[in-house]
């Protein structure tokens, strides 16, 4: 097999993956004919809203050679704290209006993109793996989530980030859910700053080698302390989408939802060995999960079998990929 044809595949490799899937349940006699219908497919995308935005993060992460075990709690604490300065408003108005839910959408990632810089500092700072220091947070920020929501839901007023995650969409020219809309206008971003910035170049450069990078002046440091704050923002914005979904703060949310981050990035071409990932890759990622998930949910599979078969895929994923840099 020639170099080219092992390039195209290594780009081409998850879509061609997600187009076997979807075809295999398309095809199956058992499964319902709504699987292909156009509100399923708007429903498949909503569904990867949450994971998927967490997942452009986590791959600048596991591009830059890291990893980060705290984006579940992550946000779950987003939600929380939405609901939280949603609460402190109640007092004075019955229902939360653009700008104060705005406000409070800040409030929740900003204190997630400041745990990220703060994850960044001590793996800089004191010289410790990132899989260590961020297993610990995961840890701290859940217990902080539920020590801020009192170990219970925390229940907002109305408020306009309700509608993010409604599949059918008002106004209706949108077709997709605005939670949809906003997934792909920061996939666009993602996909921009990798591809055509500095930024983007020089995560790729302290992912493939960090002491390369170093002798080549880039002061590494600093690029993972931003590298960890922004996927601590992403991860904000996914907290955002989970408070609209369940339309409260639940301190107990996301909880394992790391790991289908971590597995969109891997599913959709990241290495955990660092310098490699694409942010459309991740996107094909998380729809690959979206369509098993939708998928074996109509067709009355059972969970367990579910996490079976996501857990498999990661797997030989993961494998591929090693065996890929073992050849070469």
């Amino acid at each position: 097999m020639n170099s080219s044809i092992k390039a195209s595949l290594g780009t081409f490799g998850p879509l061609i993956a997600l187009l076997v899937v979807f075809g295999l349940f398309a095809f199956l006699p058992t499964m319902p004919s709504s699987f292909t219908d156009a509100y399923n497919l708007k429903t498949i995308l909503t569904q990867t809203v949450i994971i998927g935005i967490g997942a452009l993060g986590m791959t600048l992460v596991i591009i830059s050679g890291g990893i980060d075990l705290s984006a579940g709690s992550q946000i779950a604490l987003c939600s929380v704290v939405v609901a939280k300065v949603m609460q402190s408003f109640q007092i004075e108005i019955e229902s939360v209006g653009v700008g104060l839910s705005f406000l409070a959408s800040l409030s929740g990632i900003g204190a997630c993109a400041l745990i990220g810089i703060i994850m960044g500092l001590i793996i800089t700072r004191f010289k410790i793996v990132p899989f260590i220091v961020t297993l610990g947070f995961m840890l701290i920020i859940r217990g902080g989530a539920k020590w801020l929501g009192d170990n219970q839901m925390v229940v907002a007023p109305d408020n306009a980030l309700l509608p993010l995650m409604d599949v059918q969409p008002d106004p209706g020219f949108l077709f997709f859910s605005i939670g949809a809309w906003i997934f792909l206008l920061l996939l666009g971003l993602l996909f921009i700053v990798l591809r055509y910035t500095i930024f983007g170049r020089t995560t790729f450069a302290i992912g493939s080698s960090e002491s390369t990078a170093r002798l080549c002046g880039i002061a590494v440091e600093r690029y993972r302390i931003a590298i960890y704050g922004l996927c601590g923002a992403f991860l904000g914005v996914s907290g955002v989408m989970q408070f609209a979904n369940l339309g409260q703060g639940d301190p107990t949310a996301a909880q394992g939802m790391e790991l289908d981050i971590i597995a969109a990035v891997v599913i959709g071409g990241g290495s955990l060995s660092g310098g490699e990932g694409s942010a459309l890759g991740t996107f094909v990622g998380a729809l690959i999960m979206a369509v098993l998930r939708n998928g074996c949910n109509m067709l009355g599979v059972d969970n367990y079998v579910q996490e079976i078969i996501i857990g498999s895929i990661i797997v030989i994923a993961v494998a591929l990929d090693r065996l890929k840099h073992q050849r070469s």
